[in-house]
């Protein structure tokens, strides 16, 4: 296989639509979460972790028995493939969860912690799809277009937080 091939190949592959589903869904946990109250900061790191971990879990099993098994047998190389193609899921997950185990050293109280985890995972939306239209060989202009349209989502999230907590 030559050069263009295995290019072409490998940015096939590598779709980052679980890292911005994943960071939209961190964003969902951290309003979700936010909006009880008063809560330890090592059960949002866990919620934000777990929740990655399932609905990865939840594609992935999608993914083997909703298309892949009427188009083709599994077999190991193919489970493999769709647990690592639907990874970024989880990926997108870890800075939120980052964020809000550093808050304390930032002498952050609750709320600052769930803003700061709410804007990375935004920022994390915005990355991923620019990453993605990036390595789709998109134009400069579709990179940007992906980024503002990423940003706007997010910042609806942001606008959804604003009137749950008021």
């Amino acid at each position: 296989m030559d050069l263009v091939a295995r290019t072409t190949e490998r940015r096939a592959r590598s779709d980052y639509t679980g890292g911005v589903y994943g960071s939209m869904l961190a964003a969902s946990v951290v309003i979700g979460a936010g909006g009880l109250g008063s809560f330890p900061r090592l059960q949002l790191v866990l919620l934000l972790l777990v929740t990655g971990v399932v609905f990865w879990f939840a594609h992935v099993h999608a993914q083997l028995f909703g298309t892949r098994l009427a188009q083709q047998p599994l077999d190991r190389r193919v489970v493999w493939q769709v647990c690592r193609d639907e990874w970024p899921i989880v990926n997108a997950a870890v800075p939120p969860a980052v964020a809000v185990a550093v808050s304390p050293l930032l002498g952050l109280d609750l709320a600052g912690t769930v803003w700061l985890a709410l804007s990375v995972a935004v920022a994390g939306q915005v990355g991923w799809s620019v990453a993605a239209a990036r390595r789709a060989g998109a134009s400069a202009g579709m990179v940007a277009g992906t980024a503002a349209v990423n940003l706007l989502l997010g910042l609806l999230i942001v606008v959804f937080k604003i009137l749950v907590t008021h």
